[in-house]
């Protein structure tokens, strides 16, 4: 089923910050958190610190009327500068691959910072994309090819 939910960057503090969301709504995460170090690097990845892995590289709360927000810890190491317009994230996940390109296409047009549609290692075809009003998409659906 198809869902939409916001995505929220963070430089270091994510795991804190969704504490006091979960606090605040009286939920819990919809699952585990996961870290850096808990993905294995692709090839050509650069070598994470010890405290780089440890940062949040995905969690998810829901909080109100079945909205579900997510985050991750950006990592200046790997070039990540967090900014007013890439702090917060649509999160898409249409129900099929073609669904997403079909949104990605239309969104992408005339936009910039777009990364393509891809198969993820953690079992996504995800990619993201800024629209030419600024607002940043992020398509994820779980990948069955």
């Amino acid at each position: 089923m198809s869902r939409v939910s916001t995505y929220l960057n963070f430089m270091g503090n994510t795991e804190a910050a969704f504490n006091f969301y979960a606090a605040v709504f009286g939920t819990e995460f919809s699952v585990p958190i996961t870290r850096f170090g808990d993905m294995p690097a692709g090839p050509g990845a650069p070598v994470l610190s010890d405290e780089e892995r440890t940062q949040v590289m995905h969690v998810e709360l829901p909080i109100l009327a079945g909205h579900v927000i997510m985050g991750t810890d950006m990592l200046a190491s790997l070039g990540h500068e967090l900014r007013v317009g890439n702090n917060t994230t649509l999160n898409l996940e249409p129900d099929s691959r073609e669904e997403a390109e079909r949104l990605y296409d239309a969104l992408s047009a005339g936009g910039s910072d777009a990364t393509g549609l891809e198969h993820m290692p953690w079992g996504s075809y995800w990619g993201t994309c800024l629209d030419r009003f600024g607002v940043r998409w992020m398509f994820n659906v779980t990948d069955t090819e």
